[in-house]
C-alpha cells in the first residue's frame, strides 16, 4: 500500500512494457505503448474504512472493475472494464496492492484473482483480464507503478485531469523523457539533466564522427586488429567485471583492470566476437530477469565448457560507436535511473526513445595485435538448428548445455524448448518479440502439447517446428530429438487459419 499513498494519481505499466489505458469511447480497457495521454492516468481513491484497499477511477470518471463475465467462453480469464460507480456493487471496484520484489506490485480482486495484461495472438494481445496465472504466464500479473504528481490548475473537480500538468516518476527507471503533449502538460523530473547530457553527448558524437570518418573504420574492423578494449557507455561509465567473477556493472574508474576487456575471433565467422574479462570468463547475455516481470536480461561472467552463442557478440556501427547484438537480436544494454537499475547491465531491444543511448558504446582500443589475432582456445559447439539456452554453474546459476555435440551429453533433467505463440495465419513475429521458455523431461509430443496447455492455459494447441528448407511451420508429430536437446518450436492455436490448413493438407 505504500506505493499508492505516495501520490494522488499513478500510471500502470505491464509486464510488456505498455500502459493501463482507459478507452474514451465504451467500457473497454487495454495496453498501449503511448503512456504520455491522460488515458494512462488513474485517480486513487481509498476508502477509510479499508485501508488495505484502493478503487482506481480513469479520467473518464469511471472505476476499474473486475467483472465475473469470462473473456473468451471455455478459457480461464475474466473481463476487466470501466463502469460507473455503483454502491450496491463497490467490492468489483476494490483491489489489493501486493509488493512483488523491488518495483511491481499486483493488484488483488474481490475474488482473489489478479489483475493481468495478457500477450500472445489476438484477441488476447493487450486485453486485460483478472485471473490465477500459470507459472508461464505469472510475469503478466506485474505491474510497474509510476507515481503522478498533479497540481490543479483550477477547483473543479470534474475537470481533474483535463486540467492537469503532472511529473512522472516512474518505479522502473527516472529518466524517461515524455515528449507528448497532445492530452497534458508532462515534464520528466530528470529533464534538466537528459538535455544537458544531450548537448554534451551530441558535441562528442560530432568529435568522434569528424575522427571515424576520417579513419573509416568499420565496427569489426575497430576490432580486428584489437588485443583488449573498454567500453565506455551513454553514461560516461565503464564496463566492469565485478570481483566475484560473475556480475557486471559500469564504474567510472576506467583505469581498472576489471574494465579491460580481451577479444577474441571466431574463425568461421568475420562479423563474430567474444569479449574475456580479466578473470578470464566471457561476456554472456543470460537468459535470467534482471528483475521479475520486467523487460532485460542479465549479463554476466561465465566460462562454459563448450562455448555456444550466448558468449558471442556482433559489433554493429553507429556513427562513432557501436551496438553489440547478440545472436538472437538483443543488444547490451548499460542501464541508468534509480537503483537497482542504476549501473546494471542487460540486453535487451530498447523500445522507448529515451534508452536508445543506453545499447551505444564507445571503444577505447588499450592493446592491439602485431600478427593476426589468435584462434580462440575453444571451439564453438552450438546448435544453429534448435538455438541455444543459457544459464550458468555458480550460487545463482544453473548451465544448461546444448547437447548436440559430439561426445556423451551430460546429464539434463529435461530439455529447453522455447517457443512463441503464432498469428491466426501462422506468422510469428520471433525477431522482434520475446519468446517464453519451459523445461519439459520426455520425446512423446503428446505428453508435450499437454505440457503447453497446462503452462500457457490454451487448450488444443498444435506444437509445430519450422522447416529448414522453406521455412514454413509443420506439426510435430513424431517423437522429440534425442539427448535433450534445446529446441525452438511455435504454437497454432486449433481454430486459427493455419490450424484449418494444416487440417486440409492432411498434416493433422
Amino acid at each position: 500500500m505504500e506505493y499508492f499513498n505516495k501520490s494522488k494519481a499513478i500510471k500502470l505499466r505491464s509486464h510488456l512494457g505498455k500502459y493501463l489505458v482507459a478507452d474514451e469511447e465504451n467500457t473497454n480497457l487495454r495496453q498501449s505503448r503511448n503512456g504520455t495521454t491522460k488515458k494512462s492516468l488513474w485517480l486513487i481513491e481509498i476508502d477509510k474504512t479499508k485501508p488495505n484497499l484502493v478503487r482506481l477511477r480513469s479520467h473518464h470518471g469511471r472505476y476499474l472493475t473486475a467483472t465475473d463475465t469470462p473473456f473468451l467462453l471455455g478459457m480461464t480469464g475474466n473481463k476487466v472494464v470501466q463502469a460507473d460507480y455503483d454502491a450496491g456493487l463497490s467490492w468489483k471496484y476494490e483491489w489489493e496492492p501486493i509488493k512483488e520484489g523491488m518495483s511491481s506490485v499486483k493488484l488483488k480482486s474481490w475474488c482473489g484473482k489478479f489483475l493481468r495484461g495478457n500477450g500472445g495472438t489476438p484477441p488476447w494481445r493487450n486485453s486485460v483480464t483478472h485471473d490465477d496465472p500459470s507459472s508461464a504466464t505469472y510475469n503478466w500479473i506485474l505491474w510497474g507503478v509510476e507515481f503522478v504528481e498533479l497540481s490543479l490548475h483550477n477547483n473543479q473537480n470534474n475537470e481533474l485531469f483535463n486540467q492537469t500538468s503532472f511529473a512522472s516518476n516512474s518505479s522502473f527507471d527516472s529518466c524517461e523523457d515524455i515528449h507528448d503533449s497532445q492530452s497534458v502538460s508532462t515534464t520528466s523530473i530528470n529533464k534538466t539533466w537528459s538535455l544537458s547530457k544531450t548537448r554534451q553527448n551530441s558535441k562528442l558524437q560530432k568529435t568522434l564522427n569528424k575522427k571515424s570518418t576520417a579513419s573509416g573504420d568499420s565496427s569489426m574492423e575497430l576490432f580486428q586488429r584489437a588485443k583488449a578494449v573498454r567500453l565506455r557507455s551513454h553514461h560516461d561509465k565503464y564496463l566492469h567485471a565485478e570481483e566475484d567473477e560473475e556480475s557486471i556493472n559500469q564504474d567510472r574508474n576506467g583505469s581498472s583492470k576489471n574494465a579491460k576487456w580481451t577479444v577474441e575471433h571466431i574463425p568461421e565467422y568475420d562479423n563474430i566476437i567474444r569479449l574475456k574479462s580479466c578473470y578470464g570468463k566471457y561476456l554472456t547475455a543470460s537468459n535470467q530477469p534482471l528483475l521479475l516481470g520486467v523487460t532485460g536480461r542479465k549479463v554476466v561472467q561465465t566460462l562454459p565448457r563448450r562455448l555456444d552463442s550466448s558468449v558471442e557478440w556482433e559489433p554493429v556501427r553507429d556513427g562513432a560507436q557501436v551496438k553489440l547484438k547478440t545472436r538472437y537480436g538483443n543488444f547490451l544494454r548499460a542501464n541508468g535511473g534509480l537503483p537497482p537499475w542504476r549501473n546494471s547491465v542487460t540486453h535487451d531491444i530498447p523500445h522507448r526513445s529515451s534508452t536508445q543511448d543506453w545499447i551505444l558504446w564507445d571503444v577505447d582500443v588499450l592493446e592491439i595485435h602485431v600478427g593476426n589475432p589468435p584462434p580462440p582456445p575453444i571451439p564453438h559447439s552450438d546448435s544453429l538448428d534448435f538455438g541455444s539456452s543459457t544459464s550458468f554453474k555458480s550460487d545463482r546459476f544453473a548451465r544448461q548445455e546444448s547437447t548436440d555435440s559430439v561426445g556423451s551429453p551430460p546429464k539434463m533433467e529435461g530439455r529447453t524448448i522455447y517457443y512463441h505463440v503464432a498469428e491466426d495465419n501462422g506468422d510469428v513475429d520471433d525477431e522482434n518479440v520475446q519468446g517464453y521458455s519451459l523445461v519439459f523431461n520426455g520425446n512423446d509430443v503428446e505428453q508435450l502439447t499437454r505440457k503447453f496447455s497446462e503452462e500457457t492455459g490454451l487448450d488444443g494447441v498444435i506444437v509445430c517446428s519450422r522447416s529448414p528448407l522453406n521455412g514454413k511451420l509443420y506439426p510435430l508429430r513424431l517423437h522429440l530429438p534425442p539427448n535433450n536437446v534445446t529446441m525452438q518450436v511455435v504454437l497454432v492455436l486449433p481454430n486459427s487459419k493455419a490450424a484449418n490448413e494444416f487440417e486440409e493438407q492432411g498434416l493433422l
